[in-house]
């Protein structure tokens, strides 16, 4: 099966040629009219919202490290240019981390989307929960453990820059592919042959 289209476009309310009843909706697909001319906004609409500006703070930020910060820290050891990012970002990273955890559980559980947990049409669930996972479990234990040892011997801190910009690398690529195949996949593409 390939992208499901109602009317030549992607519809995210279909699947398996089934129309999915949403808050606010339709049968037809169609926003709801409260009756005062203006199209309903719901608690669905504004968890959506607040989980993709997050993500894109989120992994902007980790993007922006990646490709501009780390580069220079390494080309010219500015080990106090990283700190000072770093000081300023993660606070915005874990803020971003947690909102796209609680509005991604909260979206899930409203619209009682746990069966898509036993598909592996939806293997991009798995890999954002994934990915939020990896990066919470870094933000919030390994990067307080890791900065606070290496604060302490500062020889292990040149050494950690290009392990750091490794690692980053790997979470941005895995990040980026997830991105793109929920984004995809939300709107009805399959991803799976």
């Amino acid at each position: 099966m390939g992208l499901l289209t109602v009317e030549g476009l992607a519809n995210p309310d279909i699947y398996n040629g089934q129309v999915m009843q949403w808050p606010g909706y339709a049968r037809n697909g169609t926003l709801r009219n409260r009756g005062c001319g203006v199209p309903a906004v719901n608690d669905v609409v504004i968890a959506r919202v607040v989980h993709v500006l997050a993500v894109v703070i989120w992994i902007g930020g980790v993007a922006m490290v990646t490709t501009i910060i780390l580069p220079i820290v390494r080309a010219s050891s500015a080990i106090s240019l990283l700190e000072a990012v770093e000081r300023r970002f993660v606070w915005q990273a874990r803020l971003s981390t947690l909102l796209v955890g609680a509005s991604g559980f909260y979206m899930v559980a409203r619209l009682s989307l746990w069966d898509r947990f036993d598909s592996i049409e939806f293997w991009w669930m798995h890999a954002m929960v994934l990915v939020w996972l990896i990066f919470s479990l870094i933000l919030f234990v390994g990067e307080p453990l890791i900065v606070g040892r290496s604060k302490r011997v500062d020889a292990v801190r040149g050494t950690m820059v290009g392990r750091i910009h490794v690692v980053h690398w790997l979470l941005l690529m895995l990040a980026t592919i997830t991105i793109v195949a929920a984004v995809a996949g939300s709107q009805g593409m399959l991803l799976v042959p």
